[in-house]
């Protein structure tokens, strides 16, 4: 418990293999890893993590079927129960194009954005039409408008500039990223944050990834070393 990551990222994979593997429609998946999302987030703050950041719905999801697309829009209208979050004392956020969704789904976001706003225990991030390429171009963009206002020198540009103008600015980057699903692959999610941070892969499906599964990746992670580039003495000396 001395060790727990302060920054949890998770790629929720496997809901449709999941649904097929139980001759279900994939949104019958989609549904049921809401309800782990809310065991898994109410665990995470239990152990004290104090940022959760989950992958919802990349840009590119936007190109699914519209059908299995509304359905996952539905869901974040119905699985926004503000008694999860005020139980739990949980804020919400969102990273992610906001201006893409639906109205409806934007004020529910807005709504419970507001509400949780006072909430201290642990933030909960909903990366909603996010992807990592989209959130970079968006900081060139901003950066290079500073630039030529004058507000800002070419040469005064650094990683603090690039961190300040990422949509995660007010959170330390991950110190564990956890797949389920089988897939090794980052899928476009927080490359900039994910830079040193610990990857976990595991071949659960998010439906079936508990409170057990979650205990662990973090067991995982506690048993390796983060050496940022040093050297093992190095850090051993640290220590």
């Amino acid at each position: 418990m001395t060790r727990i990551p302060r920054h949890i990222a998770i790629i929720m994979d496997g809901n449709g293999r999941w649904a097929t593997q139980r001759n279900q429609p994939r949104t019958y998946g989609h549904q049921a890893g809401v309800d782990t999302l809310r065991k898994i987030a109410s665990e995470s703050a239990r152990l004290g993590v104090k940022f959760l950041t989950m992958y919802t719905f990349s840009t590119e999801n936007w190109n699914r079927p519209s059908e299995e697309v509304a359905a996952l829009m539905g869901l974040v209208l119905t699985s926004l129960e503000e008694e999860i979050f005020m139980k739990n004392d949980i804020r919400f956020c969102v990273i992610g194009d906001m201006d893409r969704l639906p109205k409806d789904v934007r004020a529910k976001l807005e709504e419970t954005i507001e509400h949780t706003k006072n909430n201290k225990r642990m933030i909960l991030v909903a990366a909603l039409s996010y992807s990592s390429k989209w959130e970079l171009t968006r900081a060139v963009r901003e950066i290079a408008e500073e630039v030529k206002s004058g507000k800002l020198k070419a040469e005064d540009i650094d990683e603090e500039t690039i961190n300040n103008h990422l949509l995660t600015n007010y959170m330390p980057d991950p110190d564990l990223l956890i797949r389920t699903g089988g897939e090794l692959r980052i899928s476009n999610y927080l490359l900039w944050q994910i830079a040193y941070s610990e990857l976990y892969f595991c071949d659960t499906y998010w439906p079936d990834f508990d409170e057990e599964c979650l205990h662990l990746a973090i067991a995982n992670y506690q048993n390796r070393q983060r050496r940022f580039g040093k050297t093992e003495a190095q850090v051993e000396n640290n220590d």
